[in-house]
């Protein structure tokens, strides 16, 4: 293990730590613990034993004072710096994290606000999707990744009128074998622990919900395959493309993608579904990229009769076409790429599409996106329709058409709301929608 918030943890048979900052003091507290011995056995959670009770009678714990010698003693104070660091320029409530040596799982909760959810009648206080890194990945771009993310939801959860806080869970580990119930135990009591309300998010399948549910591990976990609402990506999909039919008509006064060009990156979970909605809007070119060739060989044979290329995803990009729409990894718009964007409109489902840790940066980057001549409005106010997806079934119980309905009517408010509210402040849409939310999470 390189520098890692873990290396410590592990070298003291730790299991648990938690990070807490409070913007408004500029505090800091320090949890560590030894909360379960090595040999605990995750698959009875929630039969024979529950959240919150004894799984050990030779506990340890850590104060802040002591938790910072810790690291200290293993020359890593510099390296927990950086991450406070990353929490204050963000404004973050904190990191959870929980370790489980025997599988080497890495669990980490990135809790941007819990605000909204602390007086909403459901255990869940937060809602956020869980991805799956790899080892090979830096630590400390998983928490950058992971912080940003969580950051995102707590205003996509406002988008989406949802009585939630904002996180986003990371976890590294091997693929997940879901008839290992050791490890989805764990995974269920490491969330259940964070109170979060999450859907499977990058590398992890969407069937991982269905098990923790039939399994009766955790009911917080949402939109498997035999969810009455679906998976999420479908859902994502439409907001965005309702999202995009509004700002195109705010700009030309007709409410039609048909014979415009697209560039599409990503043909995963939300931008296969995504490239179908253009398709039948009437698009006359898509150009779609993806680091997985056959996906795109086969979206181009299963869809005939379309003028359908694919170029390298180093390409995509700087595509002289009338709509950008990325839907796979984010981070990509920043000082280098946002000269070379040839396209009038920018909407897609990714997260975090522009490359910056604050507030203020994406707002800066707006900008020079507006400076282009093209319409961008920053994505987490219209890709809310999976974690919509996910209230949906979670607080609800609802199915595909009640969730269609709040789809059609929150996606099509939100960008009329940001795209008029914006022109008439002379700001972007970006920083309109920021301002529009910011009182309910900082105030």
């Amino acid at each position: 293990m390189n520098k890692s918030l873990f290396t410590p943890l592990r070298a003291e048979g730790l299991t648990t730590m938690k990070i807490r900052y409070d913007f408004k003091t500029d505090k800091v507290k320090l949890y560590a613990a030894k909360e379960w011995d090595p040999d605990f056995d995750f698959s009875k959670y929630n039969h024979e034993w529950w959240i919150d009770g004894i799984y050990t009678e030779d506990a340890k714990f850590y104060n802040t004072k002591e938790t910072w010698a810790l690291f200290e003693k293993y020359d890593h104070k510099e390296y927990l710096e950086e991450v406070i660091d990353l929490l204050r320029a963000g404004k973050h409530f904190g990191i959870d994290i929980f370790y489980y040596d025997k599988y080497d799982i890495r669990f980490m909760m990135n809790e941007h606000s819990r605000k909204l959810g602390v007086l909403n009648k459901s255990h869940a206080i937060m809602a956020g999707g869980i991805r799956r890194h790899t080892y090979e990945e830096e630590e400390m771009d998983v928490i950058i990744d992971g912080l940003n993310l969580g950051r995102g939801m707590s205003f996509k959860n406002i988008a989406g009128h949802l009585p939630f806080g904002g996180c986003k869970a990371t976890v590294t580990m091997s693929p997940l074998d879901m008839d290992n119930m050791e490890i989805m135990g764990f995974l269920a009591f490491a969330l259940d622990s964070c109170r979060d309300m999450t859907g499977p998010d990058m590398n992890f399948p969407v069937e991982m919900s269905d098990v923790m549910i039939e399994q009766g591990f955790s009911m917080q976990y949402t939109g498997g395959m035999k969810a009455k609402t679906g998976p999420t990506g479908t859902p994502t999909a439409y907001g965005v493309y309702l999202a995009l039919l509004e700002a195109i008509n705010f700009q030309e006064g007709v409410r039609s993608v048909a014979g415009k060009s697209v560039a599409l990156m990503g043909l995963g979970a939300v931008g296969w579904y995504m490239a179908e909605y253009l398709l039948e809007g009437g698009i006359s070119k898509l150009i779609v990229a993806d680091i997985n060739q056959a996906a795109v060989e086969k979206f181009i044979a299963e869809h005939p009769g379309h003028d359908i290329t694919s170029v390298p995803v180093s390409e995509i990009l700087s595509q002289e076409v009338d709509i950008l729409s990325p839907c796979a990894i984010g981070g990509i718009f920043d000082d280098a790429t946002i000269p070379t964007l040839n396209c009038k409109y920018i909407f897609g489902s990714s997260n975090n599409g522009l490359k910056a840790s604050s507030q203020e940066e994406e707002i800066r980057l707006a900008k020079l996106i507006a400076e282009r001549g093209i319409l961008y409005q920053v994505e987490w106010w219209h890709n809310t329709a999976g974690v919509i997806c996910g209230a949906e079934e979670y607080l609800f119980d609802g199915d595909a058409e009640s969730l269609r309905k709040k789809v059609e009517a929150i996606m099509t408010e939100n960008t009329i709301l940001s795209l008029n509210g914006a022109k008439e402040q002379g700001i972007t849409p970006t920083e309109f929608v920021y301002r529009y939310c910011e009182d309910l999470l900082y105030k």
